[in-house]
């Protein structure tokens, strides 16, 4: 499907340069002023060489030999990620007057208007680590959920640097639907009903046990199309051989979760949670759908809007008190204190809010609109959870009646297979 031709006015430009597609074939277009914020790339130049750093890509020690500690003092930001989730997170923190640096790995040509982009892959432990550690990075934001449940952060904490995003051991809540949803049960956080199988057989007959509606989903990260919604039971059969037998998401598919299908408004709770407390951020909406209406297969996200009327401040604190503080504790309690950002997927029905899904990261494209609304500084928040500091007791919000909404745009047969190349 062949990408429009922009004919934005002046102030508003797309990023130069070749765009980079991700791996789901989507593409997530933010809209930002193109006047540089406090620590856009040519400001940071100007400071940099105030200070007598280099403004290059060489090694830059800080200046008093050590890292720098506490949000009074400048700091220096490593933004690991390439989508549009990471473009809005660099737009946010480039904002900041408390930031020196910003560079991101590996980055994308929007993402290059706010940092300065490395060619370092987002699995890269040693490269990450290395750029880290050499140039005196003080806090390494991890953007999406791959590499953190494959254990990025553990690496570069064991490397002593701080991080914000969760072990592998917590991210596992996102990793793997079957132990989220055991330990949902374990811990009587509310959720659909449900079971797990690697058995197609017995994944089909629980599902008549169910009935139809139902949902089947991967085990494991399938890049948010997992969750297959089956209005009958032939879909459901096929959904499970989809995933059991014809091993069409991989691995991921090999053990799935067939569970009820709940009824009611479906919303996105974020929290940030660390050793200093627990934060709540905001809610938003996500459209799942491909097409509008509620038609076709579950995406990655193509829109997202903020805030929602369904999540006020009575029915977060309930969301905090019966879902996010138990699922907290119990991680606790399990060796895998969690330190991030939580991303409650719900499902408000008539009985109250129950779980959907868990998801270890800022939500894409829910993070554009979250940050878009947002108006005090984010940077303290992510280096207090980074360093295991104390959190605000309040939102970081002043928007008073303020919304944002965002629309994503996707190759012509996304979710399913595409060409690309236009």
């Amino acid at each position: 499907m062949p990408m429009p031709t922009s004919t934005w006015p002046g102030r508003w430009r797309a990023p130069a340069g070749p765009t980079r597609r991700s791996p789901t074939g989507s593409a997530t277009w933010s809209w930002t002023p193109a006047a540089p914020g406090p620590a856009s790339p040519a400001r940071i130049s100007r400071f940099s060489i105030r200070r007598g750093i280099r403004a290059s890509d060489g090694p830059a020690k800080p200046p008093h030999g050590g890292r720098r500690s506490g949000c009074g003092e400048p700091v220096r930001i490593l933004l690991v990620g390439t989508g549009g989730r990471e473009h809005a997170l660099a737009w946010k923190i480039a904002q900041s007057s408390l930031v020196e640096h910003v560079w991101a790995a590996p980055g994308n040509p929007g993402i290059a208007r706010h940092a300065r982009c490395l060619d370092i892959a987002v699995d890269d432990v040693e490269g990450l680590a290395g750029f880290a550690t050499s140039h005196g990075v003080d806090v390494v934001v991890v953007g999406p959920e791959a590499p953190l449940v494959a254990g990025l952060a553990d690496g570069l904490r064991s490397r002593g640097l701080a991080v914000f995003g969760p072990s592998a051991r917590a991210a596992a809540i996102e990793g793997s639907k079957a132990f989220a949803k055991a330990l949902m049960a374990r811990h009587g956080v509310p959720t659909a009903r449900f079971a797990t199988f690697t058995d197609a057989r017995v994944a089909r007959g629980f599902a008549r046990e169910l009935g139809a509606p139902c949902v089947v989903k991967t085990d494991g990260l399938a890049a948010g199309k997992g969750a297959i919604v089956c209005p009958t039971l032939e879909e459901a059969d096929a959904a499970i051989v989809q995933c059991i037998e014809r091993r069409e998401f991989g691995a991921a598919g090999a053990t799935v979760v067939v569970e009820e299908f709940m009824r009611g408004e479906e919303a996105s709770f974020f929290v940030l949670a660390g050793a200093g407390g627990v934060l709540p951020l905001a809610a938003a909406q996500d459209h799942k759908t491909v097409f509008d209406d509620d038609r076709g297969p579950n995406t990655g996200g193509m829109g997202a809007f903020t805030p929602v009327p369904g999540v006020d401040g009575a029915m977060q604190a309930r969301v905090s008190r019966e879902i996010v503080a138990p699922t907290l504790a119990a991680l606790t309690a399990d060796g895998a204190p969690y330190a991030g950002v939580l991303y409650v997927g719900l499902m408000l029905t008539a009985g109250g809010p129950k779980v959907v899904e868990f998801n270890c990261r800022f939500g894409d494209p829910e993070c554009q609109v979250i940050m878009m609304r947002m108006e005090e500084d984010l940077v303290p928040l992510l280096a207090a959870v980074a360093r295991g500091e104390r959190l605000p007791p309040a939102p970081p919000w002043s928007t008073g009646g303020r919304a944002a909404v965002c629309v994503a745009i996707a190759s012509g047969g996304y979710p399913g297979r595409y060409t690309t190349g236009h």
